[in-house]
């Protein structure tokens, strides 16, 4: 039996040029919804393509997330505490534009199989948002 491996959205030149766009503009300007949404809803096709759905998803959430609420109010998935800490992370470091590039940067590597599960933990966050 073979094992197939989905290729990542980033083997395609276009999408690996959009993505680090998007990370360029998030990077020096912030969340510039208008530009953002139109970039996101450019690269989305490309996920599609790929047969990528859990990033597919990711993408068009996070665009009808921007359009309705103009940043990107979901914070960074909290990772499982270690043995001896606490858990999660403090809500007055949430930072929109981090958070977000956080999210694209699992995309621009959605072949690893933990960050499928963390766009998961955004696509679930995304569901139940309630602004």
């Amino acid at each position: 039996m073979r094992l197939t491996i989905k290729p990542p959205i980033v083997n395609n030149p276009k999408a690996q040029k959009l993505i680090k766009k998007i990370l360029d503009d998030l990077d020096h300007v912030g969340i510039i919804t208008n530009t953002l949404v139109e970039d996101l809803k450019a690269l989305r096709p490309y996920a599609v393509e790929e047969k990528q759905p859990v990033v597919a998803k990711a993408i068009r959430l996070t665009c009808e997330h921007l359009e309705e609420n103009f940043t990107f109010d979901i914070p960074i998935p909290e990772d499982d505490p270690i043995e001896g800490e606490e858990e999660g992370f403090e809500t007055d470091d949430f930072n929109a534009d981090e958070s977000l590039i956080y999210l694209i940067n699992l995309i621009k590597n959605s072949d690893n199989k933990m960050n499928i599960e963390e766009i998961r933990e955004y696509n679930n966050a995304l569901q139940e948002y309630e602004g």
